[in-house]
């Protein structure tokens, strides 16, 4: 089993370390594109986007193809377009290459989280979800600190070093990876799902569970300048705690999920997450707090993708790869809104207060959590 599930969270730590990079690079780019950080971090945005838009259509696109063949033309455009943002010298063309980049990723995260459903049996699922989804937490607790130290004099090196990364990526799927057919859907089939009211409030909870992280994470550069002293080095340790947090919270929460109720662990994650964002304007002002502080945040914010996930199996265990394509859409909805809101809201608020409105966001996803345990359950 592991043999086959090693891949799948080899590909999903290369897309993490892509899509989360850049917010440990954006001063450097915004110094060398002549744009503000907010405007660089729209780039974060724009991949998100693209990702979410992209996720289900390319997964429909693609849906006649076994596994393997998918990851590996999505590793292909993905590996393409992070050497076009490494090559690209101005911002319009960097966000273009970021746009292209999305579109390659967008169907890997799905893939890979539905082929591990499919190999795995019910009473393992979860562990097996958290390993594989383990290659994106994996990428905040070391792709994200490694890459912001290889793109400290230069930021293009990260984008080179994440596009051998993708490489190495490609060549163990297409190693490692046996044929794999699931069955195929139609478009409309795909987003069918939607229509269901516990579908589309789980899939909301989803978006605002990582929105409300993402307000601060994108600018976490700036939220703790204080602290780091502005110090890349210093930087990476902070985010080197954060990504063994997160990673701790994601393969606790597969262990959890095996045991109890999905939804209540996603609601103690969001109740932490909560409190966590609250009182960061309190501590991302000392070194030694914020560390600290980062740590838990980081496990908060890995525990609700695996519980969500399975939530999603639990309700309709045929339709999970539709399912999980739409939660992938949803996650990268709600980055998107997370690093577009962050933007956003330092036209009122230094970037040390982003957790209050990023707190809020999560206030709103812990009722909706709730909720849902009193609804039907959807029909297959």
């Amino acid at each position: 089993m592991l043999k086959r599930l090693l891949p799948l969270s080899l590909a999903t730590f290369a897309v993490g370390t892509d899509g989360f990079v850049i917010a440990g690079l954006l001063p450097a780019i915004s110094a060398d594109l002549h744009v503000s950080v907010p405007a660089a971090g729209q780039l974060v945005t724009a991949f998100a986007l693209t990702f979410a838009v992209a996720a289900p259509v390319l997964g429909w696109a693609t849906s006649s193809f076994d596994r393997r063949s998918a990851l590996l033309l999505a590793l292909t455009v993905f590996v393409i377009g992070n050497v076009a943002t490494a090559v690209s010298a101005d911002y319009t063309a960097v966000l273009l290459a970021r746009v292209l980049t999305a579109v390659g990723a967008g169907i890997i995260t799905s893939t890979a989280s539905s082929t591990a459903a499919a190999i795995s049996p019910p009473e393992r699922r979860g562990r097996s979800l958290a390993f594989v989804l383990g290659g994106l937490s994996l990428s905040t607790a070391l792709g994200l600190p490694l890459g912001t130290l290889i793109g400290r004099d230069d930021w293009h090196l990260t984008l080179w070093a994440v596009a051998a990364l993708g490489s190495v990526a490609a060549i163990g799927v297409a190693l490692g990876l046996p044929r794999i057919t699931l069955p195929t859907t139609t478009l409309r089939a795909r987003l069918a799902p939607l229509r269901q009211s516990r579908v589309s409030v789980v899939l909301l909870v989803t978006s605002l569970s990582m929105a409300a992280p993402y307000v601060l994470y994108t600018y976490i550069g700036e939220a703790t300048a204080t602290a780091t002293g502005g110090k890349p080095g210093t930087l990476t340790v902070v985010l080197l705690i954060w990504g063994i947090g997160a990673l701790t919270g994601n393969l606790l929460a597969g262990r959890l999920v095996d045991r109890f109720p999905p939804s209540t662990v996603v609601a103690i994650a969001l109740a932490g997450l909560t409190a966590l964002l609250a009182i960061s304007p309190l501590v991302v002002g000392n070194l030694t707090a914020t560390t600290t502080w980062a740590l838990f945040w980081g496990i908060a914010v890995g525990m609700p993708t695996v519980a969500q996930q399975q939530r999603l199996i639990t309700f309709a265990p045929a339709s999970s790869p539709v399912l999980l394509g739409l939660n992938s859409s949803a996650i990268y909805l709600g980055i998107a809104a997370g690093g577009a809101l962050g933007g956003l809201a330092q036209h009122w608020l230094p970037a040390s207060t982003l957790g209050l409105p990023a707190a809020a966001l999560t206030l709103i996803a812990l009722p909706l959590t709730l909720t849902t345990r009193k609804m039907p359950v959807p029909t297959t």
